[in-house]
């Protein structure tokens, strides 16, 4: 593998990524860049985020030889949606066997505070978090949630679901191979921004609508992203290169109806999948009040200034459950904030409902 711009560009990347790891000093800088597509970014996305873009870059040159890159570019985008769709499946599971309301935000409070919901899914992340702490645990720093709180209630096959991640590496680097360079930094922007997503956030989340459906525009209209750039910029070699992946339907006699039809197609795609995304939120907001389920509390809790409408009381063999409602004029992500403190280490876990409208006060 030579050594060119894509690699050492790619190196670079990795080596900030490091940088980020030890030091806070950029922070200012790109968290307002990245927040925009990885969903409210953290320095562990960051390092994530970086690290994997590289690391794409440089694989990106593996491969000389002539292979069917559009093939393993369908099979990524193929592998991305069901590991997706597995991620939101084992979120309704999980909540099934736990006897939980669907439309919450599940918070552990065993081994640091981990929150999960269909919205917002952590799942998968805390059994890459119990991996990595096994292995690594001593470097990983305490600002960074693994999500390993949210483990010990996860069914015992789901660890399955996990292994489509390495596959899904694997073949988005075949399908990043022998292709314009503009093509791979997209191809491996998007497959950071769709790992990353699968890993935190899942189906509805922003990385994995910008992984995800990014893939699919370089499958669908990669050919015509590179001649525009090609143009601005006057490269004749991205140019010629360009012709070696054509999009299926052009050059098919279609219709000039069916062409725009193919060529726009996944903006539509997007268009209903946001559109599934806040009719879900919409659906299961309660936005009368907040109902917080306090479960297996281990003494009086005190919510402090928060403004609580009722409260009720359930004692069973197994579980004994406080039930707050609290006043709706609350924004969601602050309720979550401000029960965290007085909920540390005084119960097993907590639920909170869904409340979208709070985000339009």
């Amino acid at each position: 593998m030579k050594v060119n711009k894509t690699i050492l560009i790619g190196i670079i990347f990795i080596l900030f990524s490091g940088v980020i790891f030890i030091t806070d000093i950029f922070n200012p800088i790109i968290r307002p860049i990245t927040y925009l597509f990885l969903m409210g970014s953290s320095k562990g996305k960051d390092i994530i985020f970086f690290g994997l873009l590289g690391l794409f870059l440089i694989l990106s040159q593996l491969i000389k030889k002539d292979i069917d890159t559009t093939k393993y570019l369908k099979i990524s985008i193929v592998i991305g949606s069901v590991t997706l769709a597995l991620g939101i499946f084992l979120e309704v599971l999980f909540r099934l066997q736990m006897g939980i309301k669907l439309n919450t935000i599940f918070a552990s409070m065993t081994n640091s505070m981990s929150t999960t919901s269909i919205l917002h899914t952590h799942l998968l992340k805390s059994i890459l978090g119990e991996v990595l702490t096994q292995i690594i645990g001593p470097f990983i720093q305490s600002d960074i949630n693994t999500g390993v709180g949210l483990y010990q209630y996860l069914p015992t096959f789901s660890f399955l679901v996990i292994l489509l991640i390495p596959i899904l590496f694997i073949t988005i680097v075949l399908a990043s191979q022998n292709r314009p360079w503009f093509t791979n930094f997209l191809l491996a922007f998007f497959s950071s921004c769709l790992i990353i997503g699968i890993i935190d956030g899942g189906m509805f989340a922003t990385p994995s609508y910008v992984g995800l459906f990014g893939l699919y525009l370089v499958y669908r209209n990669g050919f015509y992203l590179n001649y525009i750039i090609g143009k601005i910029f006057g490269s004749e070699k991205l140019l010629s290169e360009n012709g070696k992946i054509q999009p299926v339907y052009r050059n098919r006699d279609f219709s000039e109806i069916r062409y725009i039809f193919n060529r726009f197609l996944i903006y539509f795609v997007l268009i209903a999948f946001i559109a599934l995304r806040f009719t879900v939120a919409f659906a299961g907001a309660e936005p009368d009040y907040y109902t917080v389920d306090v479960v297996n509390p281990t003494g009086d809790i005190d919510l402090g200034n928060i403004s609580i409408e009722a409260v009720n009381y359930e004692n069973h063999t197994n579980l004994n459950k406080t039930t707050y409602k609290i006043d709706p004029s609350y924004n969601e992500m602050a309720l979550l904030n401000d029960l965290m403190t007085p909920l540390n280490n005084s119960c097993e876990y907590y639920t909170v409902s869904w409340n979208i409208y709070s985000y339009l006060n």
